[in-house]
């Protein structure tokens, strides 16, 4: 492809990627991917280089763009090279406009520029979130040692997580024999920290209540030593069909799925009332601290979507209450660094449930905020989080 027919895909995959944000379609990756399986005649180095100009746009514009095009004239300005694209050929854009329409610069949408200062987070913090991510692999200890796969397949070990080797950002990870042996599994080093501070151990009984795919689950019994039970619980079917799979290929023996319908999430655990030595809740959230990998979910959020998540993060809050044993802990978890979803949601779980006390987090990275921990890349390297752990009397 031609320098222009590559800007041209690129202003057709932002204008798919604008469309799936705007109607609550599929992520930037999943649209990437199914725009390049229908144009099979995209060499490697095109697709990479359509890629490049897709991901730079989506970081560089806060706003949803009105359009591909005008995202790329924007790009374009004071980038000789880029505008030259413009040259109206059978494959390229049209030329620019001196009065076109243009996307404005920008780190995230106005009101979410307040709600970040609200939150305590300054523009530095917020411009690390649009920063490109490594890759984190977590080796699961049921089946390996970090040193072994270390040799095996390289990457740094981190020394604020005993099981994590970071690798190079677009690392491949799937193909290799560690992966499909289960041996690793992919996963952001601030992730597997929030995890581990459920403080699960061998013998327990322990509840993920928003287990998703599984991958927080697939910690817990590595720590647990597959000894105990783990109830894995989701409403979300299609996420959750996923971990029988991924258990069987890390040798997780311990962990069940109970999926649940949604607002009834009580009425399907009621057998599990008062039993649990640990519940984690690793809550659906804004996603604002996973940016880096999902930059594109700005342009999702509004003020709107934000108070239906606080909703239900309450909500979820209130039903893994019910399932804690007297002396048990809940672990509260959003990968969401605003206070709206973390700190304001311990503090008023505090307010409505007397007998639990917050029990104090020690860690290597992070630092405390509110009645929890806060990670965020820009001070720990990791993705963004707020965890809270909380002990019922």
């Amino acid at each position: 492809m031609t320098p222009a027919a590559r800007t041209q895909a690129a202003i057709d995959l932002l204008d798919a990627v604008i469309e799936a944000a705007r109607s609550g379609g599929a992520a930037a990756d999943t649209v990437a991917q199914r725009f390049f399986a229908a144009r099979r005649y995209a060499g490697s180095k095109d697709r990479r280089a359509i890629r490049g100009l897709v991901y730079e746009a989506i970081r560089s514009f806060g706003e949803r763009p009105a359009s591909g095009r005008a995202a790329m004239v924007a790009l374009a300005r004071g980038r000789p090279e880029l505008a030259d694209c413009f040259d109206g050929s059978g494959y390229g854009p049209a030329p620019i406009q001196a009065d076109e329409p243009e996307a404005e610069a920008a780190l995230a949408p106005a009101w979410l520029i307040d709600a970040f200062a609200t939150s305590e987070l300054d523009t530095n913090e917020l411009a690390a979130l649009l920063e490109r991510a490594p890759v984190d692999v977590r080796v699961n200890r049921l089946k390996a040692d970090r040193a072994a796969v270390q040799a095996e397949i390289g990457g740094e070990p981190l020394a604020f997580a005993t099981d994590a080797l970071r690798l190079a950002t677009d690392a491949p990870v799937e193909p290799l024999l560690a992966w499909r042996e289960g041996r690793i599994e992919v996963q952001d080093a601030g992730s597997q920290i929030v995890g581990s501070l459920a403080g699960a151990e061998p013998g327990m009984r322990v509840v993920d209540l928003c287990a998703g795919g599984g991958g927080k689950t697939l910690s817990l019994a590595a720590a647990m030593e597959n000894r105990g039970w783990i109830v894995a619980s989701d409403t979300d079917r299609a996420r959750l069909s996923r971990l029988p799979e991924r258990a069987a290929r890390a040798g997780v023996t311990v962990a069940e799925t109970r999926l649940l319908d949604p607002k009834r999430e009580a009425e399907g655990l009621a057998d599990l009332h008062g039993r649990a030595d640990v519940v984690l809740v690793d809550a659906p959230c804004s996603a604002t601290g996973t940016w880096r990998r999902n930059p594109e979910a700005r342009w999702r959020l509004t003020p709107e979507r934000l108070t239906r998540f606080a909703e239900v993060q309450s909500r979820l809050l209130d039903v893994a209450a019910e399932l804690v044993r007297p002396g048990g802990a809940l672990t509260y978890v959003v990968c969401s660094l605003l206070d709206a979803e973390g700190r304001d949601q311990v503090a008023a779980f505090l307010n409505r449930h007397l007998g639990w006390s917050v029990a104090p987090i020690e860690a290597a990275v992070g630092r405390p905020h509110g009645d929890g921990r806060r990670l965020t890349p820009a001070h720990d390297g990791t993705d963004g989080f707020f965890v809270a752990r909380l002990v019922r009397a």
